[in-house]
């Protein structure tokens, strides 16, 4: 998988620098230094350095005099995080993961607490929940469509453990009758009308508040995906496995952020979010994407 210009540029609109336009690798309407001295006669305060793997020789030189004249200098990679919150993973080099990701990764004793704390509690209160909608659900469910109420699948968890996720069924039965996982997508035919409306309050999610109270998933992490998926997205995106680092969870930073993927492409974006919350995942990220799926929840604009 590989980023395309057009891509950047999408990217630029969508945060709201749509006045650049992006050609060649240059940003029309912006100066383009050629060396130190230039840069200090236009008065430049800030440099983003957009170069993959070492900086070495003239380059090198350059970006330590621009330092020593006040410049501040930024990694592309970090600009591209604080204004997207994102990871931009064709960016990344192969040793990315070993070098920075494995030791953020690695967060305090107290969060881990604080995390589990949460996700016993908000497991609780999530099965109290589900016992109240059930009889509902399932009656619902039987009329539409029958039998079964619930459907169970193998998705991948921390460290590529198996586990089984159980949800209320959302699909018409034998939806995937030859055997092959796809991706969910807007408007899918194979959606009922009882689970179009339990995926946009995200009640179909509840029985996997069981997993939650198990410790095979947490209350925030990333989406838990299917064995075939994750193989196959492997094979495809750089670094896709990286997800499997932490628990899967209810909701995460990639949920609120992306909707449905249709393709590599999209599936791509929205492991940059994930990536980005493994690697600054912290008690007030955590509270704030609960928050946030709260309000999707109440607003119905679910997936």
């Amino acid at each position: 998988y590989k980023f395309s210009l057009s891509s950047i540029q999408h990217e630029l609109k969508r945060i709201g620098l749509s006045l650049l336009e992006v050609a060649g690798g240059l940003v029309i309407e912006s100066v383009v230094i050629g060396s130190p001295a230039h840069a200090a006669g236009l008065m430049v305060g800030d440099l983003v350095v957009a170069i993959n793997g070492e900086i070495r020789g003239e380059t090198f030189q350059n970006v330590l005099d621009a330092q020593e004249r006040g410049v501040e200098v930024t990694r592309m990679q970090i600009l591209y995080e604080e204004m997207t919150g994102r990871v931009p993973i064709e960016h990344l080099e192969s040793d990315w993961v070993i070098r920075s990701f494995v030791d953020q990764v690695r967060v305090s004793g107290m969060f881990e607490l604080f995390k589990r704390f949460m996700d016993v509690a908000g497991g609780l209160v999530g099965l109290m929940i589900f016992g109240a909608v059930f009889p509902f659900a399932a009656l619902a469910i039987m009329l539409e469509s029958g039998l079964p109420i619930f459907y169970s699948q193998t998705r991948l968890g921390k460290g590529g453990t198996v586990f089984r996720i159980h949800k209320f069924r959302t699909m018409w039965q034998n939806a995937e009758a030859d055997g092959e996982a796809k991706l969910a997508v807007e408007n899918d035919p194979r959606v009922t009308r009882v689970g179009n409306f339990l995926r946009r309050t995200r009640l179909d999610e509840m029985p996997q508040f069981w997993s939650v109270l198990g410790g095979e998933m947490s209350l925030v992490g990333p989406r838990a995906e299917r064995p075939e998926l994750v193989a196959e997205f492997q094979r495809q995106i750089p670094f896709y496995r990286a997800r499997l680092l932490v628990k899967p969870g209810l909701t995460g930073w990639a949920q609120i952020n992306y909707g449905y993927v249709a393709n590599v492409k999209e599936t791509a974006v929205k492991l940059e979010y994930d990536l980005y919350y493994i690697k600054h995942r912290s008690v007030g990220m955590d509270i704030q994407i609960v928050l946030r799926t709260i309000g999707t929840v109440l607003r119905r604009t679910g997936r």
